[in-house]
Order: structure tokens, then C-alpha cells, then sequence
């Protein structure tokens, strides 16, 4: 099998490229490399430009007939970042996620997996929820995601597509090969920068410790990147028989940020400490999934613990600047 990867050059769309080797399933990356890096697509087929492009999907359609099917993650994430640029997020994540919708119908691609987020879910009183749950955005960025499920469950109802989307929840580690990992030096989510307070030996700062949770820290599900990647794999190996369209990747469990310092400084020879400030522009109290569908229909769980998650982030941040140049 080949499979076409939007924003396979980034730290998700890399990682999921590694599995599908691993599987035995040829990726053909398609980046930007706005945010992605071009060391991630080495041995790999690989695409300069824009999903929006279309002689550009069809190029890569001509000179690769046997693709079955596209693993869509070029998106721009940074929640901050989108309730700043809510244009340029909506342009990069929905305008031209449409046109890309276009573009493989075209050339009669008929199955994609949508990198979606758990962030457009809202979260019952004990922050859980499940594929049936409440939408409600809470930022620019979330509600593009949202409006892509919608834009994509409208397509395919009237087109020869099936678009599957998996909905994330926050994502950390690396390849357990270190092969690739996250690509920024300075990330803007918790675990980044708890490795980057470490390093410079701060304190790390707590932001928003005023959530109706049991420290009053926000609650997030934290999944290994790696397992992320091969639920990707068996969504590809099972996709035709799927009877949902939408499938949570979590690990069941939610964690706070106060917890996620305690996993964080077990593993650690020196520990963090912490200090409190604001919640920071479009943070929410965050959620964390109880739904078993992806293990009945994919046969997958999560199987990497939080600390093997850390373990893996401080290795790769150890060789992230000697990988990528």
C-alpha cells in the first residue's frame, strides 16, 4: 500500500510516516515545511508545497498511481497563535483543506483520515467525553477542526470519498527510533515547556490554576506520539470496514499539570519547580476520553506511559539539534 501524508514533514505526520514504513506501508509526504523539516523526509518520497496546490496533487497522483489513500495532518496548531490570526489560521486549515477535498476527488482518491482534536469537544462535569459528546470549540484553531468535520461530513455525503476523522488528544514523546520528533526547540504546550524550564533551570510555569479540577490545573489525556502513529496504521488496514467516522485517540486517563510535574520529575536527576500564572488566550480545562471505539474498531490501544513519553521527549531533546540543522 502507498499512502499520501499532508504535513508528513511535520512531528505528528512524520511519526505516522515511520510507522507506515514499519507497517510495510509506503508514505509519500506532501509539506510545506512552513513548520515541518525537510531531515524528516529523507529515504522518503517527498513533495515541496501547498495542499491547496492543484497540478501539484495532480503531479503526484500521475507519478504515484497505487496511492489508496491520504492521512491529512498540515494544519497550524498553536492555539495563541490562532485566536491572534484567526484569518491566516482559517485560511491554512479550512480554505485550503477544501481545496485539497477537491483536488483528490479529482483524481479519485476515495479515503482520507483527517488529523482532528479532541479540543472541540465540551467536557462533561468529570471532564471526559466520548465520540457522542457536545461540540463546543473554544478557540480559533479548535473551531477550524470543528468546521473541517463538518465541511468533510457534507463532501463525502455527496461525493465518491469516505473521510475519516480522528480526533487527537494531546500527543507527546517521540519515535521511540528517534528517527523524528518534535521539531521546535521552544513548543508551546506543557511538556515543552517543562523540558525547556529544565534546561534552562527555572521554575516552570503553571498557567491557570484556578479549573474546576481536583488541583485546579487544567486535565489533558497525554498520548505517546508513537501509538498516535500506528492507530493511523490500523484506521489504513481497517478502513473500509470501519462503521464510524469519527474515532477518539486517547488513553483513557486524564492527567493534570500538577500530575504531569510529579510523572515529569520522577523521571528526572533534578526536579522542576513550578510557579503559578495566568491561563493563557483560548486555554480551556481540557478533557480526556472514555470511549473504548478505537480498540473495538481498530483493535488498538495506547500502550506507552506518560513517564515513557517524558523519557522519550528528553532523548529526542538531547539530539534535536545535531538531527536538525
Amino acid at each position: 500500500m502507498r499512502v499520501l501524508i499532508t504535513g508528513g514533514a511535520g512531528y505528528i505526520g512524520s511519526t505516522i510516516a515511520s510507522a507506515c514504513l514499519d507497517a510495510g506501508i509506503e508514505p509519500v509526504i506532501l509539506d510545506s515545511l512552513v513548520t515541518g523539516r525537510r531531515e524528516f523526509t529523507e529515504g522518503r518520497v517527498f513533495y515541496e508545497g501547498e495542499i491547496s496546490d492543484g497540478p501539484l496533487i495532480d503531479r503526484i497522483f500521475t507519478e504515484n498511481p497505487d496511492i489508496e489513500a491520504v492521512i491529512h495532518c498540515a494544519a497550524l496548531i498553536v492555539v495563541p497563535d490562532s485566536v491572534a490570526d484567526p484569518i491566516g489560521y482559517y485560511r491554512a486549515n479550512v480554505a485550503e483543506s477544501l481545496e485539497l477535498v477537491d483536488h483528490l476527488i479529482r483524481n479519485g482518491c476515495t479515503r482520507m483520515i483527517f488529523s482532528s482534536s479532541a479540543s472541540i469537544y465540551r467536557a462533561g462535569d468529570d471532564h471526559t467525553v466520548t465520540e457522542e459528546s457536545a461540540l463546543d470549540p473554544q478557540s480559533p484553531y479548535a473551531r477550524t477542526k470543528a468546521v473541517c468535520e463538518g465541511m468533510f461530513a457534507d463532501i463525502a455525503a455527496g461525493a465518491p470519498i469516505r473521510i475519516l476523522s480522528l480526533r487527537y488528544f494531546n500527543p507527546i514523546g517521540a519515535d521511540p527510533k528517534m528517527r523524528t520528533g518534535l521539531q521546535l526547540r521552544r513548543p508551546s504546550h506543557a511538556l515543552g515547556k517543562m523540558i525547556e524550564a529544565y534546561e534552562d533551570g527555572v521554575p516552570f510555569r503553571i498557567t491557570g490554576t484556578g479549573w474546576p479540577t481536583a488541583d485546579g490545573t487544567g486535565i489533558r489525556d497525554y498520548i505517546h506520539v508513537w501509538d498516535l502513529a500506528t492507530a493511523h496504521v490500523a484506521a489504513l488496514e481497517r478502513f473500509d470496514g470501519l462503521e464510524a467516522d469519527v474515532i477518539n485517540l486517547g488513553t483513557g486517563a486524564g492527567t493534570t499539570v500538577r500530575e504531569l510535574v510529579d510523572a515529569f520529575n520522577r523521571v528526572v536527576d533534578r526536579p522542576v519547580e513550578v510557579v503559578e500564572a495566568p491561563a493563557r488566550p483560548g486555554d480551556v480545562v481540557g478533557a480526556y476520553t472514555r470511549s473504548d471505539l478505537a480498540h473495538r474498531l481498530l483493535g488498538w490501544r495506547a500502550r506507552h506511559s506518560i513517564e515513557e513519553g517524558i523519557r522519550h521527549s528528553l532523548e529526542w531533546a538531547t539530539l534535536r539539534d545535531s538531527r536538525l540543522t
